[in-house]
């Protein structure tokens, strides 16, 4: 591998460390719990500008400063633009328009709206935003993107759960300009107040409909809108969780590298002009002329995509090289690289927030640096391929590990395939079918049925590759060390020739691939209580094994806890065994996920409370079943037998953890019932952490209960503003009088909590508060 040998004149270093230390003061800025008063702001604004001033050397200091100044300054905007607190909860009636393209699912029709007006209890409020919405049930007219509407509504700030491994809700709403979401009130005053006319949007929704009518099986026909217009609507889960076993979720929708491809078109185009009619060098110089050419493409391709950020990313690296060009200025790909993004970071400094950021530049970045040219022709441009691949697949891989706690390493022969035949081959046969769509209709059917076909083919190639061993590799959760370490190791495995022990950077790459596992000692145990919103989920870790007790939810849309949190959850904190699942009783908050966590884990033992009801076969619990895992044991205290209790609720698996540390008493959904029953059980033995029955409800949480059972320490799985009301005022008063304290995720995020050999438990994470940022509730 070697450096690509850049012309002296290519390399300007006042552009690239003006880039670095702008992205240096944002970045600072997104580590921050609180944000600073705009006072300070201003005022260490103003004073890095008079030690700049009068001390030339500190010019990067007051671009760093500046940098974080506006970072905070815009972060400080977004969350105030959000819905206030007070309101939460409340209804609005509401004027706005559709933005994007709105998603219908089997439950509710997902869509975003740009609320300009709104009203409570009849009064105008002073508040408009980006609210993110559902309608469940079937609106009265189309939701047509652009379309205005009146509705009645409820609205909450953006809120997500926290658990390890998982994705920042409230941090991606925060990059988004998400200022709240909630969903459409059934009532009579909701209508359509106007039509689309001329929308970017509604010209994206009328070309993929108009492909689905051409295309003749539903597949193929969302994979050619995606690629066309940048709509995923009609893509399932099955397509995504393939696309990232392959490490081609970029080509999927309209991404960067297609917009460059676009960008060569419109210079092929422009040479082709000056083919036919050489007199037009007489009127504008052609290589200015291409140069805007490109730019004019890539901007109507990036405006197919509705502008998302990578195609805008890529654009304004095309602006910066067209307008150099246009000025007759010399504008080599690292001067663009970094002018591309001084301006993303100066137009929206919050995309330092997603991982595409970082993925676009990083990438791109790597690739300037260790490509060389080396000459024309076929086997120049494969030699460049391939080696391409190699470079972003090593180079990438901390930073995909870190966003997503897993990577394809079959990713790389993945793109070297998928790659050149989508983007040189696909997306042109498809983008030839639109404009027949736009010009001439009846001929763009075969050119779409040709392209549909490629998907096809392409798509199988993938599916195949999907299930080869190491598409879908996981990690334990990055630490910031061992991330930096792991970049620097990429760097140095791409220095030139010459630098001596290259293939030692690879040794950095070891805290990232063996990161140290901390188990439990023989006797010990730990356990987390997910943050799965209304609902439960706990992961229960011995020495060498594993046990999850319920699993979450699972929607009508499809989103499935278990396979959104639970399973992110195991890989982030190192679990890649499953030898128990235990699922309480088969209510859906409990049951949901079931299936999604014994898929990925197939060799689990399973047991549920009600295995009649339950989504998958299970072995009932049944009090009196009992075994160890390395020194600490488990008992089933309920139910009695089968199905001997009433209801549902009670038939709840109630569980008993023992160790050298303490216990650990799990009950799902137990009412009043049959908590003296399980007190009873219980017997004698140092104060358990209770899991709260039935997530607080008023039927359960009885003062006998926690009187005989004297928890030291009561958690309480629930969502935030339930319509449960849970946990119950009075409730949390019940244990408030017997001075237990009371933990909940929908305040805390998941909880951790530790069971030491000998010693006492303790809690040993919140992780709302583990790492928090100025974004978070």
């Amino acid at each position: 591998m070697e450096w690509r040998h850049v012309r002296h004149a290519e390399i300007r270093p006042g552009a690239i460390a003006a880039a670095l230390a702008l992205l240096s003061g944002v970045l600072a800025a997104q580590w921050l719990p609180a944000l600073p008063p705009r006072w300070l702001l201003i005022a260490s604004s103003a004073l890095a500008l008079i030690l700049a001033w009068r001390t030339p050397r500190w010019r990067w200091l007051l671009i760093v400063v500046l940098g974080f100044a506006w970072a905070c300054w815009r972060g400080g905007a977004a969350m105030d633009a959000r819905l206030p607190s007070a309101w939460e909860g409340q209804d609005f009636a509401v004027s706005g328009t559709v933005e994007g393209l709105p998603l219908s699912r089997a439950d509710a029709t997902s869509f975003l709206l740009r609320i300009d007006r709104a009203a409570r209890n009849g009064h105008t409020v002073p508040w408009h935003g980006l609210a993110r919405m559902s309608w469940y049930g079937k609106p009265p007219a189309e939701l047509a993107p652009c379309s205005s509407w009146h509705l009645l509504v409820r609205l909450r700030r953006p809120r997500g759960m926290i658990n390890p491994g998982g994705a920042d809700g409230e941090r991606s709403a925060l990059a988004r300009g998400i200022a709240a979401v909630g969903y459409v009130r059934d009532d009579s005053s909701n209508h359509l107040q106007a039509h689309a006319h001329g929308c970017l949007d509604g010209v994206r929704a009328s070309l993929a409909g108009d492909i689905q009518a051409r295309v003749g099986d539903v597949h193929d026909a969302a994979l050619l809108r995606a690629f066309t217009v940048g709509d995923t609507r009609g893509l399932e889960e099955r397509d995504w969780d393939i696309a990232r076993a392959n490490g081609v979720s970029h080509l999927i929708a309209i991404s960067g590298f297609h917009v460059g491809v676009a960008a060569i078109f419109g210079v092929w185009l422009c040479r082709l002009a000056y083919g036919f009619c050489p007199s037009l060098g007489l009127l504008w110089p052609r290589p200015q002329t291409q140069a805007m050419g490109a730019l004019l493409v890539a901007l109507v391709y990036a405006a197919l995509a509705g502008f998302g950020m990578p195609t805008v990313r890529t654009v304004l690296m095309i602006a910066a090289v067209a307008l150099a060009r246009c000025s007759r200025r010399g504008a080599g790909p690292t001067r663009a690289l970094a002018l591309a993004l001084i301006a993303i970071v100066l137009v929206d400094p919050l995309a330092v927030l997603e991982a595409g950021f970082w993925l676009s530049f990083v990438g791109v970045g790597f690739l300037i640096l260790c490509l060389q040219s080396s000459g024309h022709g076929v086997l120049a441009f494969l030699r460049e391929l391939t080696l391409g691949q190699l470079v972003m697949t090593v180079a990438l891989l901390p930073l995909t590990l870190w966003f997503f706690g897993e990577a394809s390493l079959v990713g790389a022969l993945s793109n070297l395939v998928a790659v050149p035949f989508v983007s040189f081959v696909i997306v042109p046969c498809a983008l030839v079918g639109l404009l027949l769509l736009l010009m001439c209709p009846p001929l763009a059917t075969p050119a779409l049925w040709l392209a549909a076909r490629l998907a096809r083919a392409q798509w199988w190639l993938l599916e195949q590759t999907a299930n080869w061993p190491g598409a879908h590799w996981f990690l334990p959760a990055v630490h910031l060390g061992a991330l930096v370490l792991a970049m620097l190791g990429a760097a140095w495995l791409f220095m030139p020739r010459g630098v001596p022990m290259r293939a030692l950077g690879a040794v950095l790459f070891l805290p990232l691939l063996w990161p140290a596992r901390q188990v439990p000692d023989q006797g010990a145990f730990q356990a987390w209580v997910l943050d799965v919103g209304q609902g439960l989920s706990i992961i229960l870790r011995t020495r060498h094994h594993t046990m999850v007790y319920d699993t979450g939810a699972r929607y009508p849309s499809g989103f499935d806890l278990g396979d959104a949190v639970v399973i992110p959850s195991l890989h982030a904190l190192g679990i890649d065994r499953l030898d128990a699942l235990m699922v309480s009783h088969a209510d859906n908050d409990h049951a949901g996920g079931a299936a999604a966590v014994a898929q990925a884990f197939p060799m689990a033992r399973r047991y549920g409370g009600e295995p009649d009801r339950m989504p998958l076969p299970m072995e009932a619990c049944v009090a009196g079943q009992h075994w160890e895992w390395d020194g600490v044991r488990l008992s089933v205290l309920s139910p009695a037998a089968a199905g001997a209790a009433s209801t549902a609720n009670d038939r709840s698996c109630v569980l008993l953890v023992e160790g050298a540390g303490g216990r650990l008493l799990l009950t799902g959904d137990i009412a009043s019932d049959t908590e003296p029953r399980v007190a009873a059980a219980l017997g004698s033995g140092a104060p358990p952490v209770l899991q709260v029955p039935h997530h607080g409800s008023r039927t359960s949480s009885s003062p006998v209960f926690i009187a005989a059972i004297k928890p030291q320490l009561a958690i309480v799985s629930a969502g935030w503003r339930n319509r449960f009301g849970h946990p119950r005022a009075e409730v949390l008063q019940r244990y408030a009088q017997a001075g237990v304290p009371v933990l909940n995720t929908a305040l805390d995020g998941a909880i951790q909590v530790d069971f030491p050999a000998g010693e006492p438990s303790f809690v040993a994470a919140r992780w709302r508060l583990l790492e928090h940022r100025y974004w978070r509730e």
